[in-house]
């Protein structure tokens, strides 16, 4: 669609025009990891400004040379802008020609952050939650709540309750009845973190990310055999929960490692192993019983590997619009 010279445009509502599936997302994000744990990304781990309390503008690049796919994400993640009628989560993605280096497309990032992290905790659960599973614990019922909800009900298709938790109690309830109309399932509200993830086969916690964290999930409330999808860095899960782990597992070791050393995961145990392996059959879960916890902090790869499939999909739809460099 877009020439030599030429930048291709896509609005949110351009993206979601293209009404890609959350199960094509989860492709594209396994196919991306397999080729991160064989050494085919190169992904800094992404710096950031932090311009208010508790909020951040974080720089994502990536570059997958196995697809090609290029590029860098500029997210930034706002506490507060929703009591300006904004949402959390804003920012574009800018993808890249990977033999000349000429930007081919710029895009929206906020369709693209909800889906390729619900897709990548979708990734992780197939891989490391019992596939008996039949009960989830969503904490936080927002953007990332739903799209990581959707991407569970893809992986694990005996799925049939949810308990919901939430500081806004009109967001959980809301939650609560997408769950049921938009996926059949039932859905419990719950009054605290602490009944939402009790005898819970899966829990995703996704909620905000303020600092100091106040973790609040201590080990008695794991049941044997839970998978826990960490997506608030130490937020909800306690140093004390994390020990007690039969296995920790995180989406990329090194930007892990850049965290710790800029005041994140205190406490947190040294011998966590690598997604990217575990999808290519490298370890995972061994007995039924083992308590599994996934710290997924985001990957930029995923994120230029998704903006890839949606330029193909738009330069073949005719969506977009075209802008002179």
């Amino acid at each position: 669609m877009a020439t030599t010279g030429d930048l291709l445009y896509l609005s949110r509502a351009d993206i979601e025009r293209l009404a890609l599936s959350m199960a094509r997302i989860i492709e594209v994000v396994e196919e991306t990891l397999i080729q991160k744990g064989s050494g085919n990304v190169e992904m800094p781990p992404k710096p950031g400004i932090h311009t208010r309390p508790d909020a951040f503008i974080h720089a994502m690049p990536a570059y997958v040379r196995t697809t090609g796919a290029a590029g860098m994400k500029w997210v930034g993640g706002y506490p507060g802008n929703s009591a300006r009628g904004l949402p959390y989560i804003t920012g574009l993605v800018v993808l890249n020609d990977p033999e000349s280096g000429v930007p081919l497309a710029v895009m929206d990032a906020t369709w693209i952050t909800a889906v390729r992290t619900g897709a990548a905790t979708g990734v992780a659960a197939r891989h490391l939650a019992r596939r008996d599973a039949l009960t989830a614990a969503i904490l936080g019922c927002g953007i990332q709540g739903r799209s990581n909800l959707e991407a569970l009900t893809v992986v694990l298709p005996d799925l049939r309750d949810v308990r919901v938790y939430d500081t806004r109690l009109e967001a959980a309830h809301s939650f609560a009845r997408a769950g049921v109309e938009r996926h059949g399932l039932s859905c419990t509200v719950c009054a605290s973190p602490r009944q939402a993830v009790q005898a819970a086969d899966v829990v995703v916690t996704a909620g905000p990310m303020p600092r100091p964290p106040t973790p609040v999930i201590e080990p008695d409330w794991l049941a044997d055999g839970v998978f826990v999808c960490v997506l608030d860095f130490d937020c909800y899960v306690t140093p004390a929960a994390f020990h007690a782990a039969d296995l920790l597992v995180t989406d990329d070791v090194a930007q892990l490692d850049y965290y710790r050393g800029v005041g994140y995961f205190e406490g947190l145990p040294d011998r966590l192993s690598d997604l990217g392996d575990v999808v290519r059959g490298r370890g995972g879960r061994q007995k039924e019983e083992q308590r599994i916890i996934s710290v997924n902090l985001g990957l930029g790869a995923e994120d230029v590997a998704a903006a890839q499939l949606i330029y193909t999909s738009a330069s073949d739809q005719g969506v977009g619009t075209v802008l002179p460099l």
